[in-house]
């Protein structure tokens, strides 16, 4: 009787010892699966991380690709315009020129006309008076 208690008692000791180590296994595993889950998400982190640095960098490098283009347009336009106002210069320095011409031209028809006038009247005048 006593022997069979005693074993009964060792079989329980026994089965308490291997549920107790089944849950100490148990518990690691656990554990275990809760330190990668963390270094999974610590490493997702990480990537994210890195991508956005990545994409910001690379929104930068666009916007200041972008503004080099417009500044370049701007300076083209402002060629183009310095080349279209260059030309509209000479175009009314050419302009003034010819006016001048005219001027003289008419300046000078005028003067002879007069001077015909003048001779005129001195011929007539003499005419008269002979």
């Amino acid at each position: 009787m006593r022997k069979e208690r005693k074993n009964k008692r060792r079989k329980r000791k026994e089965k308490r010892k291997e549920r107790k180590e089944k849950k100490k296994r148990k518990e690691g595993r656990k554990e275990k699966k809760e330190e990668r889950k963390k270094e999974r998400k610590k490493e997702e982190k990480k990537k994210k991380k890195k991508e956005r640095k990545k994409e910001k960098e690379r929104k930068k490098k666009e916007r200041k690709r972008r503004e080099k283009e417009k500044e370049k347009r701007k300076r083209k336009k402002k060629e183009k315009k310095k080349g279209r106002k260059k030309e509209r210069k000479k175009e009314r320095k050419k302009e003034r020129k010819k006016e001048k011409e005219r001027k003289r031209k008419r300046e000078r028809k005028r003067e002879k006309k007069e001077g015909r006038k003048k001779n005129k009247k001195k011929i007539n005048h003499f005419i008269k008076l002979a």
